[in-house]
């Protein structure tokens, strides 16, 4: 029997829905009663544990590798080795220590991240209710095995993916596979499967289901890797990793850097030799030092921290950064797919309207009720105020649902109401109206004729009042057929075609506007009634209409807008129906126009062409009815459109779309432990909010690092141009390839990453994402550092480097001197003007175009902070002597200090003057335009 159940299990999984119990039975090997001990035992040996499957990590070394080993971390190692064959020991050891240092704290805060996501997972059941030997056990939920008999009672998650062979008003809520937000209701009965497959046979249940009202027992058919919740992450595994648009950014800018700093050394070696006269042994390190003079090494390491500090402040913000990168690459993010339920609604249904048949009462999320113009508060004490015919209809509605009592979760709370959210809703409302559980258990049940899907209704018995009353709900297109009467505010009447034609009207109303409509009827037995029977559901007294709303997270409606005005397009993507989804779109603002809803059966029809031509047609789009295969496609759909893609989710069913993105943002608290692994960021209060304030810091991000790029490349024009001067002129070289290690790593390394942490600019979130082809290191930005800052700081260096042997007595024309204390107090001068002009140059690098001024000299304290932790090391390498030993320095006397103590101030003067004639420029074009 076991053997034909792995053919089954593996070879035709359709065969559990559609074969009669008795038969799954057989193939399975098992009973009612259960397996025997010693049998689960081996099949436990047999097929292993039932664990959640999750995605395969990169193992940690390949990780730490991977740190030490990409394009930019080559070219340092690269470096490292020219500087060993040129024989520098101490040059050779600082290249591999930035390498070292840079690729561990890379690791290091994605190892961090990653283990924090693993503190998230908690999907599936720990233990659950298993029959064995025809006895009940509780046992872990990894410890199940196929074959295994779930008993499944409100409130519990479904351990395996299993056939249900008995069971009494089952719903379960499958949204973790569907995106469906309403449960489902479940039969025992074989089935026929329909184009919806598996998931769509209502006699099974599944791996991570949730049990919301009623009970039934099933035999498990799959177990682990082998459900449907495991062949989803399976999937998501396979789903390759894109490289975010900074790590694209960065393999250009390591391109273009290595390509400038190759070309130049192979230039400086050539001059060397050609015009210079010097020996091959004496060029090479020429040429090296201007290789590394080339290379920012303080880039990366300037970059990580700064992408590492913004990570922590999302993180205390409830936003979970697993890869650096993401930040920034939120920042670039040209659409967002979003699910609807449980991210942009609560995943709670709420009663928001009463209509009783001749009068609407409107509720809303607090303790108050509409009633025409008029509020009443709404408590025990005042609830006789509330209309009678309002209480009647909660009542019958209240009473005919399946919910049970949940502990409170704290000594504060009261017990909670638990199941089916669509009759918790309704209990709530009826409380809401004085109608506590305490006061409906007063009216007891007698018998139920349970929902199912074909019915489309529910009926339950009750004696009240010492008489025996029908509460029926359901459709209201299956209700009105069985209703003669219905209640007015003066008593009961026929339900004419008048009547009917009004309720009509009024139930369209409500469903176009995406609510979920009930009808809600009774009627009062006989006192001779015995058994339930579905002719006691005729006759009935119409008591109104119930409209209910799965609400929007009260936070998103200002996060579209703010997604709106910052560019971004926002696509709904859910397993909920149409209306539903519209209608939360309207509320929370996501369309400025009735949108194009799709449907995925629709969206099977378009070809990728089509598709990629619908969505660059049709900006007001709504998908519905979508799987996990349609979210898919709209990713890849949006990729070939250029578009970079950030992606929502929070079940299983979003794990492959969100690896497939650019940008995967998974909910922390109700996602799954599949949907975690996948995403590159984790809300871990659910907020979709959150993700604008992420988008905020990734553009800000992407703004500091081209300040940052533009700060550190300045300072690399006066490390080259000693160089050439000395190849070209013949004057002893101002900067030594040490030397210029000190500012890379050193000095420049604070204020780099102060401006890493400025704040954004403002206006940051109204202006477009920025087009895909614009570039880190655009021709703007090389132009302002290598033509415009740069020139300025080596002009001003090399006037330090002269004014040091004149204050000697040299006079121009005279040769220098090459070596001694006079010649190690000109190069300190060097350093020290490179310093005292980063100074000025960090404030000017603040923002491209605004003055110091506009943006305010304290917005960002920890830039004094940087500046002054730079001042400290440049004095501690040339006053401290075993530094100073090493990297060639001398101390300097006041005299020096007159002339570099203005350099921050003369740069900064010119940076402000361009500045202002940039911003004229600006201005006279945009009067030129409006004009």
């Amino acid at each position: 029997m076991v053997g034909e159940h792995e053919h089954l299990g593996t070879q035709q999984p359709t065969r559990w829905a559609e074969a009669q119990a008795s038969d799954v039975f057989q193939a399975l090997g098992t009973s009612a009663e259960g397996l025997s001990l010693v049998e689960a035992e081996r099949r436990l040996q047999r097929f292993g544990p039932n664990l959640s499957p999750r995605v395969q990590r990169t193992p940690w070394y390949l990780h730490l590798a991977h740190n030490m080993i990409h394009l930019f971390a080559v070219m340092l190692w690269i470096a490292a080795a020219l500087a060993w064959l040129a024989h520098t020991p101490q040059l050779t050891a600082a290249i591999v220590f930035v390498i070292l240092i840079n690729g561990l704290f890379g690791f290091w805060q994605e190892y961090r991240a990653e283990r924090a996501a693993e503190a998230l997972e908690a999907l599936l059941p720990n233990q659950v209710v298993v029959r064995r030997e025809n006895r009940e056990f509780v046992l872990s939920a990894s410890e199940v095995v196929p074959g295994d008999i779930l008993v499944l009672r409100p409130g519990e998650a479904v351990a395996a993916d299993a056939r249900l062979f008995q069971c009494n008003n089952l719903r379960v809520d499958l949204s973790h596979l569907t995106g469906e937000s309403r449960p489902v209701p479940r039969s025992s009965e074989a089935t026929t499967l329909n184009h919806g497959g598996l998931l769509s046979a209502a006699n099974l249940v599944f791996a991570g289901a949730f049990v919301t009202s009623g009970t039934g027992e099933a035999v498990v058919f799959a177990t682990g890797a082998a459900t449907q919740f495991g062949q989803l992450a399976h999937r998501a595994q396979r789903q390759p990793e894109r490289p975010s648009p900074l790590e694209r950014e960065l393999q250009h800018v390591v391109r273009v850097v290595t390509a400038v700093a190759v070309l130049l050394g192979v230039a400086c070696f050539w001059v060397a030799q050609a015009w210079g006269g010097l020996a091959l042994q004496e060029a090479f390190p020429f040429a090296l030092g201007m290789i590394v003079a080339n290379v920012p090494e303080g880039l990366l390491p300037t970059l990580t921290l700064a992408l590492a500090s913004a990570a922590r402040t999302l993180a205390r913000q409830k936003a979970l950064v697993k890869r650096l990168s993401t930040i920034e690459a939120l920042g670039a993010a040209t659409v967002i797919l979003t699910d609807k339920t449980g991210t942009l609604t609560q995943n709670e249904m709420a009663v928001c309207e009463v209509f009783l048949v001749d009068q609407a009462f409107r509720f809303d999320r607090t303790r108050t009720l509409e009633a025409g113009a008029a509020q009443v508060e709404l408590h025990q004490e005042a609830s006789a105020a509330a209309d009678d015919r309002l209480l009647r209809l909660l009542r019958c509605a209240a009473l005919c649902s399946n919910v049970e009592l949940a502990p409170p979760k704290s000594p504060r709370e009261r017990f909670r109401p638990v199941g089916d959210p669509t009759e918790v809703a309704l209990v709530n409302a009826a409380q809401k109206v004085g109608l506590s559980i305490e006061r409906l258990r007063n009216w007891p049940r007698i018998a139920e004729l349970p929902f199912d899907s074909a019915r489309k209704r529910m009926t339950t018995i009750h004696r009240i009042d010492g008489k025996m009353v029908v509460c029926s709900k359901g459709a209201w297109s299956e209700l009105a057929r069985r209703c003669r009467f219905a209640r007015l505010a003066n008593g009961v009447v026929e339900l004419d075609e008048t009547l009917k034609s009004n309720l009509d009207q009024r139930h369209d109303a409500l469903a176009r506007n995406g609510y979920r409509v009930l009808a809600v009827a009774e009627r009062q037995l006989p006192e001779t009634f015995a058994e339930p029977r579905e002719d006691v559901e005729r006759d009935l007294v119409l008591l109104g209409l119930v409209a209910l709303e799965d609400p929007p997270r009260p936070e998103v409606p200002a996060a579209v807008a703010a997604c709106k005005r910052a560019g971004i397009r926002v696509c709904m993507v859910t397993g909920d129906d149409p209306l539903t989804a519209t209608a939360i779109a309207r509320q929370i603002g996501l369309h400025e126009q009735e949108p194009l809803v799709l449907t995925g059966a629709q969206l099977d029809r378009y070809h990728p062409a089509a598709l990629e031509h619908l969505l660059a047609s049709h900006r007001d789009v709504l998908f519905a009815r979508a799987t996990p295969e349609h979210k898919l496609r709209l990713v890849e759909a949006f990729h070939r459109l250029g578009e970079v893609v950030a992606v929502t989710g929070d079940g299983v069913n979003d794990a492959p779309a969100l690896r497939a993105a650019e940008i995967g943002v998974a909910m922390g608290a109700t996602g799954t432990d599949v949907a975690r692994e996948a995403a590159d960021m984790i809300l871990t209060d659910d907020n979709f909010a959150a993700i604008v304030r992420a988008i905020e810091y990734g553009r800000a991000v992407f703004d500091n690092v081209r300040k940052f790029v533009t700060y550190i490349f300045a300072s690399n024009v006066p490390e080259i141009v000693p160089f050439l001067l000395s190849v070209l002129v013949g004057i002893p070289l101002p900067l030594t390839v040490a030397q210029i290690l000190a500012v890379d790593l050193g000095t420049d390394l604070f204020p780099a990453l102060a401006l890493g942490r400025e704040p954004a600019e403002p206006g940051v979130m109204q202006r477009p994402p920025r087009s895909r082809l614009e570039r880190l290191l655009s021709a703007a930005t090389l132009l302002r550092a290598y033509g415009w800052l740069g020139p300025i700081q080596a002009t001003l260096c090399m006037l330090a480097y002269f004014y040091a042997y004149w204050l000697e007595g040299w006079i121009p024309g005279e040769p220098l001197a090459g070596e001694g204390p006079l010649y190690a107090t000109a190069t300190t001068m060097t350093f020290v003007a490179i310093v005292a002009c980063q100074v000025g140059n960090v404030f000017a690098c603040r923002s491209d175009h605004a003055s110091v001024w506009a943006l305010g000299w304290m917005t960002n304290p920890g830039l004094w902070f940087a500046i002054a932790i730079e001042l400290l090391i440049c004095l501690t390498f040339v006053y401290f002597a075993p530094l100073a030993h090493v990297f060639g320095f001398a101390p300097l006397g006041w005299q020096h200090w007159q002339l570099v103590v203005f350099y921050p101030f003369l740069l900064l003067g010119l940076e402000e003057a361009r500045k202002l004639v940039v911003r004229a420029r600006r201005r006279r074009l945009q009067n030129f335009q409006s004009g």
